[in-house]
């Protein structure tokens, strides 16, 4: 038995339709030949993915990332930071446990350098609070990502710990919170 062009399209047809999938097909030549249902361009029946192109597929898979990133972006930013350990108005349905979040930040040589001249000189430094806000805002949105793992749509009573590693031109800043994540309604 020889196996043709034809032979062979029929196999991966009845394949494709023995998994479920559904590809459009147009005449071309004679032969039935499957095209992809967003852009309806000709494509190798082996080759497609659910009915679609490598491209189509891609750009499919690329909105669906997006989408689920942004739901999972409005989910964080929803979920209630305080480190009040009752909030006024609001019942906590379930305890899911304590979380934490550790953040560390270097201070380059230059911040390290500066910030001497103000301790010696007196003054804010701009650079150390910078560096030290910015540490604040990454330990408390990896805080809420622990807090969403858990099913928790609250973290109270959150305690924020500053320490600094090391000396010189080696220092770092150290910043751990912990709070308890809660279901609230």
């Amino acid at each position: 038995m020889s196996l043709t062009s034809s032979t062979l399209n029929n196999a991966f047809r009845a394949a494709a339709v023995g998994v479920g999938l559904y590809i459009a097909m147009r005449k071309s030549e004679g032969d039935e030949m499957p095209v992809c249902k967003s852009c309806s361009k000709e494509i190798k029946l082996w080759e497609s993915i659910g009915g679609l192109c490598d491209t189509c597929h891609a750009y499919q898979q690329r909105m669906v990332r997006e989408a689920t990133q942004k739901s999972d972006e409005a989910r964080l930013k929803a979920i209630v930071v305080s480190t009040e350990t009752m909030l006024e108005g609001v019942t906590v349905k379930r305890r899911l446990g304590i979380v934490t979040a550790e953040c560390a930040y270097g201070m380059n040589v230059f911040k390290d350098l500066f910030a001497s001249i103000r301790n010696i000189v007196g003054g804010r430094s701009e650079a150390v609070q910078k560096t030290m806000r910015d540490a604040r805002e990454t330990v408390l949105e990896e805080l809420k990502k622990e807090a969403d793992s858990r099913g928790a749509n609250a973290v109270i009573a959150v305690d924020l710990n500053y320490a600094q590693i090391g000396d010189g031109g080696a220092a770092m800043v150290l910043l751990v919170a912990s709070g308890t994540a809660v279901v609230i309604e």
